[in-house]
């Protein structure tokens, strides 16, 4: 039997091979035409067939293709090996995070030499003896792909509960420990997101369910020890434009229920004493209204853009938290994003943004204090931290830059002493002083300037001969903040430049910089990373053959439009689980993400959303042309973007460029939308990725 498999497999990878030899030839897919029309409109797409998952001449393709990258890249290998080496060198291999306090603990979690995976622990303090609640290099022994969504610890301290994803679709199964026994208990839970919330009985478990395409829709209620198939229904979201959550406040007094699309929020709050209790709506859901509550003794303090385009700070009574009872704590500004908040018994902290730059700012409840965290560098990250326990006077938050490692500070919020409790070690010669990061901003077409934050190691020559990645994303109002990466270094090291372009559809000038790149003004996205790729070579920092653009997942629908649009100023792409087959992924509603980001995209069911999307879509715009080198990466098991979405778009690509240059084809048949599992496993692929953008920089 096994013979007759490994012919049949061969046979099939011949199949899409120009001619006999699946490995030094590129594969071509065979082309079935389907026709789709709407609007008057008909698209034949002839590689439809490869949605396929389980047909085996769908995986001989991809297994072809891989056979063929690697064969491409045989030349890199002992530089990717090199380059793994030095990834991997340089993390401390027993590392542990800074412990937090929560309910009489102190949580952190651990790793030891040569494993892969993580160990959750905790200490009654400092100075007591080490309890590991979960070791998961344990658990994910077996398993080409293991992941733990998180622990999730019972109030009175002795039940845990987590969630594993044993195949990288997010689909995740809840499991309980009793801590005292170490035993874990019968209860299963399957197909959930991964989270839950306790209620203070310790025994009854709030949850969420996904529906066939992926979606959390449902709340049940579970007991300990009783029969899940019993469990109670405590909400249905059945709009299915709405991902439906659930969590326990801060405080602990309330089990918080929220229905969240991109535009709209609706919460909703029972007291966790009483776990049986009908949910109470904190305000009824209005098309267009978010807002964000946290419970403050007897108020909540609620984030909202009710008439407050960036975001503004209310507070309303917990016995009557509608709108209609909302009073402005901080207003709106115009120039100013409100991002995020935590509270404690004295003071509360604001994470704001403007003009591109994240600041925190520490504020009395009586409003007599009002003061900013200041740092030195010219473009950095900050972020409130891991903040368990409202009576505190100290402030967890982390920091870091494009130079400076990943740092946790905790601030006195009283006194305003400042104590590093960690700055990330990166192990060899790593000196942060060596490296130069500052903040650029390009010219857009249109007039707008947009932001730009660079790094290089000092030396690098800035006369237009260096080699440069240029990094973006610019969908979801997500900002891909000028952070630090110890694997950069391999790139730094060896003279590169990396940019990060914070284009539109981002947030980093503000929600108008997020609505200036959605829907009907997508192209502002794809326009503002041609420019700043432009405006990299107007001032000498590269050249358009030493330029390499470089996006993952909606940052890969941005790699296939600019791949269209400006080919020849990139020497080479790298498209990491791109989403690039635009117009067919949001027709098809059975598949993950697709109602809900409607308000992200558009619905192309209305003509004028499809009409727009057909302007831009990549798989959709593949022209007979000259193209630059190309990467694309994916997971068999992507539950984000689905495999087929980039396969596609290299059959297409393949039989329509004119060009000579490399288009490869990379798919993990393990792993889904993240990548390996495994602590050092994904520097493979980083490696991979590397060795492309120095084949394709240096020829």
């Amino acid at each position: 039997m096994k013979r007759m498999m490994l012919f049949f497999s061969l046979l099939l990878l011949a199949i899409f091979s120009s001619c006999g030899d699946a490995v030094s030839e590129a594969p071509v897919a065979k082309k079935i035409d389907k026709e789709m029309t709407i609007h008057g409109d008909t698209r034949t797409d002839p590689y439809y067939w490869l949605r396929e998952r389980d047909d085996p001449e769908v995986i001989a393709y991809l297994e072809a293709e891989n056979a063929y990258a690697a064969a491409q890249m045989k030349d890199t290998k002992k530089l990717q090996k090199k380059l793994y080496r030095e990834m991997v060198a340089r993390i401390k291999q027993d590392d542990e995070s800074v412990p937090y306090r929560m309910n009489g603990y102190l949580y952190y979690s651990r790793y030891e030499k040569g494993k892969e995976y993580p160990i959750y622990c905790r200490k009654v303090n400092e100075e007591a003896g080490e309890e590991i609640l979960l070791d998961v290099n344990e658990l994910a022994d077996g398993y080409a792909y293991y992941h733990v969504s998180g622990i999730y610890v019972s109030p009175d301290n002795r039940m845990l509960a987590f969630g594993e994803d044993t195949l990288s679709r997010r689909k995740y199964t809840l499991r309980f420990m009793d801590l005292s026994t170490r035993e874990f208990l019968p209860d299963h839970i399957e197909n959930t997101p991964g989270g839950l919330a306790w209620a203070n009985d310790n025994k009854t478990v709030f949850y969420n369910t996904k529906d066939e395409t992926l979606r959390p829709d449902k709340t049940f209620r579970h007991v300990l020890g009783s029969p899940v198939d019993e469990d109670i229904l405590v909400f249905d979201e059945t709009d299915n434009i709405y991902n439906h959550g659930v969590y326990r406040s801060k405080s602990g007094n309330y089990i918080m229920l929220v229905s969240e699309s991109t535009l709209t929020t609706e919460y909703r709050y029972l007291d966790a004493n009483d776990p049986g209790m009908e949910p109470v709506v904190i305000q009824a859901r209005t098309r267009g209204l978010e807002y964000h509550p946290t419970d403050v003794g007897n108020v909540f303090y609620i984030l909202t853009n009710d008439n407050a385009k960036n975001f503004k700070l209310v507070a309303a009574p917990v016995a009557a938290p509608g709108k209609k009872n909302w009073k402005d704590i901080v207003p709106h500004r115009a120039d100013v994003l409100l991002e995020s908040a935590e509270f404690f018994k004295d003071r509360y902290v604001l994470q704001e943004r403007s003009n591109a730059q994240p600041r925190l700012r520490i504020v009395s409840y009586d409003g007599k204090i009002d003061d900013y965290i200041k740092f030195d560098e010219e473009a950095y990250d900050v972020w409130i931290g891991t903040n368990r326990e409202f009576d505190s006077e100290w402030l967890r938050f982390g920091y870091e830059s494009m130079a400076t490692p990943n740092s946790t500070f905790d601030q006195n919020l009283i006194s305003g002493e400042r104590i590093l409790k960690k700055e990330r070690e990166v192990l060899g010669k790593f000196d942060k002083n060596n490296y130069e990061t500052k903040r650029i901003w390009a010219d857009a077409r249109d007039g707008v300037k947009v932001p730009m934050s660079i790094v290089y190691k000092k030396g690098t020559p800035l006369d237009g001969t260096a080699p440069l990645v240029l990094y973006g994303y610019g969908s979801y109002g997500i900002n891909m903040t000028p952070y630090f990466s110890s694997v950069r270094l391999s790139l730094l090291d060896r003279g590169y430049i990396w940019a990060i372009a914070h284009i539109r559809g981002s947030e980093m000038m503000g929600r108008s910089w997020y609505e200036d790149g959605k829907l009907l003004k997508k192209m502002n996205t794809f326009n503002d990373f041609i420019d700043c790729a432009d405006h990299l070579v107007k001032e000498n920092y590269t050249r358009y053959d030493k330029m390499v653009a470089m996006g993952g997942s909606a940052g890969g629908l941005l790699m296939g439009a600019v791949a269209n649009l400006a080919p020849e100023k990139f020497a080479g792409i790298v498209a990491q689980v791109p989403f690039v087959d635009v117009v067919t992924t949001m027709l098809d509603d059975s598949i993950p993400l697709t109602t809900n980001e409607y308000d992200e995209w558009g619905n192309p069911n209305i003509k004028e959303y499809y009409d727009y999307m057909m302007t831009y879509s990549p798989y959709d715009n593949v022209e007979a042309k000259a193209y630059p080198n190309i990467l694309i990466t994916t997971g068999l098991h992507d539950s984000q973007v689905q495999y087929w979405e980039p396969a596609k778009w290299t059959a297409r690509l393949r039989d329509m460029k004119t060009d000579d240059n490399l288009l490869l084809l990379k798919t993990e048949m393990d792993y889904g939308h993240g990548g390996a599992s495994g602590r050092f496993q994904v520097y493979k692929e980083v490696a991979l990725e590397y060795a492309f953008i120095m084949k394709v920089t240096h020829p």
